[in-house]
């Protein structure tokens, strides 16, 4: 499925797209810079890490920090007219103003989520963005998870019927240093995690009427950091629940659940890799029985939805495919994730 309006600058077919990458420290980096050097269609220019010790550590390095260029200067990224497209992947706390400044530059940026805690920032960079053409896209993985797609499709076509309930719950087992550093960031876990689940719901559902959220510390390892966490989203006619916590045991049992009138639609446990969805429909429908049934899916990595994001990534800006996710989307994700955490109120 692919929308929206934006026309980011032509680039040739004939020849690779020079991109770059600003940041090492967001926990898809060393993927997502892996994903370019593997793409056939891009040359990887270089890499810059403001952090000089982190880069101290990575220069040179078995896998693909030590397989790449690596930028002196933000000044020299910014400067090299060469590079087209950049992944941001800097951690929560530093990449916002690092997009800033990429688009400032008038590259396109593959953006590594979430967007930030400066909802007006956040605003003025997707503003600067859609004045120069330029093209943002979220790094959202799930959206070219073949599980997460089936459903998708199925509640499009209306197989489902009208939407009333989606549950989510993508929890994770993070040591207590992590957590210390996430603690920097108002709803912890949540902050951390729960876009990608968010992403999904208001792609469905829309943007919520009202949101709730609910932040616990019950592991006490981190002072301050909410690592059992739960958002509630109402609708005009349905509700949705996120719930991540930090301290699940592995393997952790992440699950996504969709409710309509005629049917509902479960990925089941493990969600990553994807393997199966149960659906239940009430009445036989689009080649499906009625009842109960168990729907296989094939089975992707986690490298293999960066590939998938960054082909998409590339076809929008060769003008193959308008983006997948429209600017206002990215816009709902973040500012539904910045309402249940607080940062910006409820109206």
């Amino acid at each position: 499925m692919s929308s929206g309006n934006s026309s980011p600058r032509r680039q040739s077919d004939a020849q690779p797209l020079l991109m770059a990458q600003y940041g090492t420290k967001h926990g898809h980096a060393a993927g997502k810079l892996q994903a370019m050097l593997d793409a056939p269609d891009v040359e990887v220019v270089g890499l810059y890490e403001p952090d000089a010790e982190r880069r101290a550590g990575l220069e040179g390095s078995d896998g693909p920090f030590g397989q790449v260029r690596w930028y002196d200067s933000e000044a020299e990224l910014l400067g090299d007219r060469s590079v087209v497209a950049v992944a941001s992947e800097g951690n929560n706390a530093e990449s916002l103003a690092q997009t800033e400044a990429l688009v400032d530059a008038g590259k396109h940026v593959w953006y590594d989520k979430p967007a930030g805690e400066d909802w007006p920032g956040w605003q003025r960079v997707i503003g600067k963005g859609q004045a120069q053409q330029l093209l943002i896209q979220m790094g959202y993985m799930f959206r070219y998870q073949n599980g997460f797609r089936q459903i998708a499709e199925w509640v499009r076509t209306g197989l489902l019927g009208d939407i009333y309930c989606a549950r989510a719950h993508m929890s994770t087992s993070i040591p207590a240093q992590g957590r210390k550093i996430i603690a920097a960031h108002r709803g912890g876990i949540f902050y951390d995690l729960a876009g990608h689940m968010l992403d999904q719901i208001v792609w469905l559902m829309g943007r919520p009427t009202r949101t709730s959220g609910f932040f616990r510390n019950d592991g006490g390892e981190a002072p301050g950091f909410t690592d059992n966490t739960l958002g509630v989203l109402e609708f005009e006619k349905g509700l949705a629940f996120v719930d991540i916590a930090a301290m699940e045991p592995k393997p952790m049992a992440r699950r996504y659940e969709i409710y309509g009138t005629r049917g509902s639609a479960i990925l089941l446990e493990p969600f990553e890799p994807p393997y199966a969805i149960r659906l239940c429909l009430e009445e036989p429908a689009a080649g499906y029985r009625a009842g109960a049934q168990t729907v296989s899916v094939a089975p992707q990595s986690r490298q293999e939805l960066y590939e998938l994001e960054l082909i998409a990534f590339l076809a929008t800006l060769r003008n193959q495919q308008l983006p997948d996710r429209t600017p206002e989307h990215e816009l709902l994700v973040q500012e539904t994730l910045l309402r249940l955490t607080g940062s910006i109120p409820e109206e």
